[in-house]
C-alpha cells in the first residue's frame, strides 16, 4: 500500500516540482479529477526499452507515487507486423527493475479492440468516419502542403450504410492489405496535418502475438491511444513533445464520442550525447551485428545498462538531475556517468585487479601473510577483508616505466613505490626476453614499511595496486566505452560510420584478487585505480570470470578524444 507522500522523508520526495506537478497541483485544488492521479507508461512492444523510456517511466511512476495515485503499464500492441512476445517480456522486466510498481495492472491495447471497433462504428453512424479506397500512396499525395489544403477523398461522402457494410467486411478479412482504410471525417483544409482525415484503421493480415488471427484490421496509434487512456480512467496522459501536434486529434476523438476525456501533457524527450535513441537505428545495430544484442553494454537500452552494471537507483537519480523540460535539448552523457559513479561509490566493494599484468618478484621476501583491506571507505558497515601477500606478485604494466617522464611517481628502475595495504618496494633489476620485452621486475621490500604500522614513517609519492601471483584468479575484462565518436550521431546520414572502433576492448589475461571467485550476478565492484565493474551476465560462468567495466573512476573521455 502506498503511503501519503507528506509522511515520506525528504530524500524520497521529488527534489524539484516541474511544470507537470504544477498542473496536477492545480487540478487537485479544483478537484478536476475527483482528487485522483492516475498515470501510465504505454510502450509499443516492438523493441527493447532505452534510457529515454526510463525517463518517462520515472516521471509517470514518480508522479503516481508522489500523489498516492495509480500507475499502469500498458502495451500499445496495435502493429502485429513488428511486435513480439520477447519485447513484452523484456519491457515488464525492465519496468520492474527500475522500481516502478504497476501492481497487477499489465494492460494491452488489444484488450480493448472490441470496444475500439464499437467506438469506430459509433463515429460512422454519426457521419464522422468513412471507408476510403485510396491507397496509402494516394492518401499521402492528397494531403496537401502547409500552404495548400488537401483534396477530399472521392469516397468521403459514402452513405452511412455503405460505410458500415464495408467496415464490417474489412474486419472479416474480405479485402487485401492496403486496399481500404477507415478515416475520420474532420477537415482536409486544417493547418494541422493530423486533422486532415486521419486513418483510424488499416487492413493488416498478420498474426498478433496475443490475438492470433482474430483481427484483419488494426487501429492506428492516434485512434487507439486516447481510447485506452479513457477506458483506463487515466487522469494525466503524459507524452513526449512529438505528440503535441497530435493533441487536437486526441481531443477530437474523445469529444466526438462524448466519453471520459483525460488531459494530454507533453514534455521534452531525452536526447543523450554520443548515443542513438531511434528504435529503428537500435534494431539495425542489433540485426547487422554491430553489437551483440539488445543487451550489449554499449547500447542505451535498460537491459544493456543492467548488464553493464548500472543500478536502478542511479538511473532514477539521473532522471531527477536532468529534470523535465518543455523544449528538446541534448543531454550530456557525462551526467548519466556521474549519477552511476555517485551511486556505485557508496555501495561498490573495493577490490584489486591487474588488467595487464607484469610479474614482480620480491627477492628478499619469503613465506606469505594476510594483510587487512577496507571493503568500502564510504560504507562503515562494509567491513574489511584479508589479502594474501606473497613473494611473487602482479602489478599493472603501466605502473612501471624504464624511462619515465617528469611527474611519473610509480615504479622505475632504482625507484620506490608503496603497494596498497602492504609495503614499500624498490625495483632492483629489470628482466627482459630475447626480443627486449620486459617480463619480470626483481624488487626488494622494506619490512619496516608495512601499511598501517605505527613504526612505519617512510614516505613515497606513489601507491599502486597488486595481486598475489600464487592466489590471484585469471579473468577476462571487457572495457566498454561510448559507442559513437560524435556528440549527436543520430542526426547524421552516415551515423554507422561514426561508431567508435574502440568502444570495446577485451583483455583476456587479467588477474583479480581471490575474493572475486565468490562474486555473483548483481555484485558491484570498484577495481581500485581502474573503474567500476560487474560480472557479465552473458559470458561469465563458474569456469570463467568475465567482468564488464561499468564506468571509469572519472570522466576521461575528453582526454581520449583530444
Amino acid at each position: 500500500m502506498q503511503t501519503d507522500n507528506n509522511n515520506k522523508p525528504d530524500s524520497e520526495k521529488p527534489k524539484t516540482k516541474n511544470f507537470i506537478y504544477e498542473i496536477i497541483d492545480e487540478d487537485l485544488k479544483t478537484n478536476k479529477w475527483g482528487g485522483r492521479v492516475h498515470t501510465r507508461f504505454p510502450p509499443e512492444p516492438n523493441g527493447y526499452l532505452h534510457i529515454g523510456h526510463a525517463k518517462s517511466i520515472c516521471l509517470n511512476f514518480g508522479i503516481a507515487e508522489h500523489y498516492n495515485g495509480k500507475f499502469n503499464l500498458r502495451f500499445d500492441d496495435t502493429n502485429p507486423e513488428k511486435e513480439d512476445q520477447e519485447y513484452v517480456d523484456s519491457i515488464v522486466e525492465d519496468v520492474k527493475w527500475l522500481g516502478a510498481d504497476f501492481e497487477d495492472r499489465i494492460l494491452y491495447a488489444s484488450d480493448y479492440f472490441e470496444q475500439m471497433y464499437e467506438y469506430a462504428v459509433a463515429l460512422i453512424k454519426s457521419g464522422k468516419a468513412y471507408v476510403c479506397d485510396l491507397t496509402p500512396e494516394e492518401i499521402r499525395a492528397t494531403r496537401g502542403t502547409p500552404t495548400e489544403a488537401g483534396k477530399e477523398s472521392p469516397h468521403r461522402n459514402r452513405t452511412i450504410e455503405e460505410n458500415l457494410d464495408l467496415f464490417a467486411r474489412m474486419r472479416q478479412g474480405e479485402f487485401d492489405n492496403g486496399t481500404k482504410t477507415l478515416r475520420a471525417k474532420i477537415d482536409m483544409a486544417s493547418p494541422n496535418f493530423n486533422m486532415r482525415d486521419p486513418i483510424m484503421y488499416r487492413i493488416v493480415h498478420a498474426e498478433h502475438h496475443r490475438q492470433g488471427n482474430k483481427w484483419a484490421i488494426y487501429p492506428t496509434y492516434d485512434w487507439a491511444h486516447g481510447l485506452e487512456d479513457s477506458l483506463e480512467g487515466i487522469t494525466h496522459s503524459i507524452c513526449t513533445l512529438e505528440f503535441e501536434n497530435h493533441r487536437p486529434l486526441y481531443d477530437w476523438y474523445l469529444d466526438s464520442l462524448a466519453i471520459y476525456h483525460p488531459q494530454q501533457i507533453e514534455f521534452a524527450r531525452l536526447n543523450l550525447s554520443y548515443t542513438v535513441m531511434s528504435k529503428r537505428k537500435l534494431l539495425q545495430l542489433v540485426n547487422e551485428k554491430y553489437v551483440d544484442g539488445w543487451d550489449d553494454p554499449r547500447m542505451p537500452t535498460i537491459s544493456g545498462y543492467r548488464r553493464r552494471g548500472y543500478t536502478p537507483e542511479a538511473i532514477r537519480n539521473f532522471a531527477e538531475i536532468i529534470g523535465v523540460a518543455k523544449r528538446d535539448a541534448l543531454t550530456d552523457i557525462s551526467l548519466l556517468e556521474y549519477a552511476i559513479r555517485d551511486d556505485l561509490n557508496k555501495k561498490a566493494k573495493r577490490v584489486m585487479a591487474v588488467l595487464n599484468p607484469i610479474k614482480v618478484v620480491l627477492t628478499n621476501y619469503d613465506g606469505e601473510e594476510e594483510l587487512g583491506a577496507i571493503n568500502n571507505p564510504e560504507d562503515p558497515e562494509a567491513g574489511t577483508r584479508k589479502l594474501k601477500f606473497t613473494k611473487e606478485l602482479f602489478i599493472e604494466q603501466s605502473d612501471f616505466m624504464e624511462n619515465p617522464p617528469k611527474g611519473f611517481f610509480r615504479l622505475v628502475p632504482g625507484g620506490e613505490v608503496r603497494l596498497r595495504y602492504a609495503y614499500i618496494i624498490k625495483c632492483e633489476e629489470v628482466i627482459k626476453d630475447s626480443d627486449g620485452n620486459i617480463i619480470e621486475l626483481r624488487c626488494t621490500y622494506d619490512p619496516d614499511t608495512k601499511s598501517g604500522s605505527a613504526t612505519s614513517t617512510k614516505k613515497v609519492k606513489g601507491t599502486i595496486h597488486w595481486v598475489s601471483a600464487k592466489y590471484g584468479i585469471n579473468a577476462e575484462v571487457r572495457l566498454y566505452d561510448r559507442l559513437f565518436l560524435t556528440e549527436n550521431p543520430g542526426n547524421k546520414d552516415n551515423w554507422l560510420e561514426l561508431i567508435n572502433p574502440n568502444s570495446l576492448d577485451v583483455i583476456k589475461n587479467s588477474i583479480v584478487e581471490p575474493s572475486l571467485k565468490d562474486a555473483v550476478m548483481g555484485d558491484k565492484f570498484q577495481f581500485e585505480r581502474t573503474g567500476y565493474f560487474c560480472l557479465d551476465s552473458k559470458f561469465s560462468s563458474t569456469e570463467k570470470l568475465v567482468f564488464n567495466r561499468t564506468v571509469t573512476l572519472k570522466d576521461s573521455w575528453g582526454k581520449k578524444s583530444s
